[in-house]
């Protein structure tokens, strides 16, 4: 059996051999908006959830503007997500211009969270030239001080700090994409604020060792999620809460199949549309479970692919091998101390127990916090671009093709083996 698997942009084909127990999970694919600009421009012309359309607010902006500094923030995604936001600005644009304001009025905020900054090539793939010419676009950094507001604390503890440019905006806008997030539980709606526009401060504490390690911070939970609920609180607050909203779902091409615009509680809309598509049932674990991030983008580096780890955690026995496979064209990241703890030579055991402890205390530790929990739970072997001894030395084991995966999980398991296919990242997830 041959399948084909999202990896890059170019794809991998696999080869299962017959005689493997293989149920391969692929979505159901959800139609692609057939005019995406327009179905968002006309979202934006019918809010939910909220009187005013976007017109009606860009309008009252025109006419009340009396100070130079006086602006519009549009936070967009960053590079790794593949949110179409060209199509959404297209759709805000055609309001902006119905409404005559000028571009000077416009301030794009690249919501980068801890990523670095965008690249001019990288901003022009996300924008396009002529957003680029046109508005003002800034990238956000959440280590830069100086770009920042403190607000206080939250209930939760957590010291809020925010970029200016947003907090200072007459028109706050936020947009973005909701799928099923490995701790989050759900992407879109307050993640464009935190971690998107927040301090490193802020991020540290929203995805805190005891958030991370809650019961409830996995794929699909908000209801208990404290990672959901803190960043949620911080949304809600009257400094930070957007006057507009605008979140899409997109199919496993990137392409629009869903659209929702206006109040913040649009996010509770898409999340539902995406629990009906999302998760399908499993009523035993299996033996292997194949899995990656859902291709380019997604799978630029290793510290992306932990999240198609945690997908397989989902579905893989306990003691079982999870075949995680993506591309990772960028190596391991550019997140050192991530990188750093990949060569500790530590136990994934050790790991967790030094983080819960304090004893490690470092920027993106969520994501090797993550890594090994699942390397306690299973086996994980890593198909991808990067050399073996970029996997460092706490339990990750390179393998250079599937089929030499396959070979192994064979010896391993024994030639009765359960395998799970995944071929969509988190587009298709089990749920036992």
């Amino acid at each position: 059996m041959e399948i084909q698997f999202k990896y890059g942009k170019g794809g991998l084909i696999l080869s299962v051999p017959d005689e493997i127990h293989t149920d391969v999970m692929i979505p159901p694919l959800e139609p692609a908006l057939p005019n995406p600009v327009d179905e968002i421009y006309q979202a934006c012309l019918n809010p939910h959830m909220m009187k005013q359309s976007l017109l009606k607010i860009f309008q009252e902006f025109q006419g009340k503007i009396h100070d130079s500094e006086d602006h519009i923030c549009i936070v967009i995604s960053d590079g790794t997500r593949p949110v179409p936001s060209k199509l959404i600005l297209q759709s805000i644009d055609k309001i902006l211009q119905e409404s005559h304001i000028p571009d000077n009025r416009i301030k794009i905020l690249l919501a980068t969270g801890l990523h670095r900054k965008a690249t001019p090539r990288e901003m022009k793939k996300i924008l396009g030239i002529d957003f680029l010419s046109r508005f003002d676009i800034i990238n956000h950094v959440a280590t830069d001080m100086d770009s920042l507001t403190f607000l206080g604390k939250n209930s939760f503890g957590s010291s809020i700090y925010l970029n200016s440019v947003y907090l200072d905006a007459k028109i706050k806008i936020i947009t973005g994409y909701v799928e099923p997030h490995f701790f989050a539980g759900f992407s879109g709606g307050r993640k464009s604020i935190v971690p998107g526009i927040a301090g490193q401060e802020t991020i540290s504490s929203n995805h805190s060792a005891g958030k991370i390690n809650s019961e409830f911070a996995k794929f699909g939970s908000l209801k208990k999620n404290p990672i959901y609920l803190d960043a949620q609180e911080t949304m809600k607050m009257k400094e930070v809460k957007p006057d507009f909203v605008i979140n899409v779902c997109i199919n496993p091409n990137h392409e629009i199949t869903k659209v929702a615009a206006g109040a913040y509680q649009i996010h509770d809309f898409l999340v539902q549309y995406q629990r009906n598509i999302c998760f399908f049932p499993i009523h035993e674990r299996y033996d292997v479970v194949v899995c990656g991030n859902g291709g380019h983008p997604l799978d630029l580096n290793l510290y992306q692919a932990v999240k198609s780890m945690a997908i397989g955690e989902l579905g893989v026995k306990p003691g079982g091998t999870i075949i995680s496979i993506n591309e990772c064209q960028n190596s391991v990241g550019q997140h050192p101390e991530f990188e750093k703890l990949l060569n500790s030579g530590l136990t994934p055991s050790k790991i967790t127990q030094d983080i819960l402890s304090g004893n490690i205390d470092v920027t993106d530790q969520w994501e090797i916090q993550v890594l090994a929990r699942v390397l306690e739970f299973a086996e994980i072997l890593v198909i991808s671009s990067i050399p073996a001894e970029k996997l460092g030395n706490i339990g990750l084991k390179s393998m250079e093709s599937f089929e030499v995966a396959v070979e192994y999980c064979l010896q391993k398991h024994g030639k009765n083996l359960s395998m799970l296919i995944l071929p969509e990242g988190p587009q298709y997830l089990p749920s036992s």
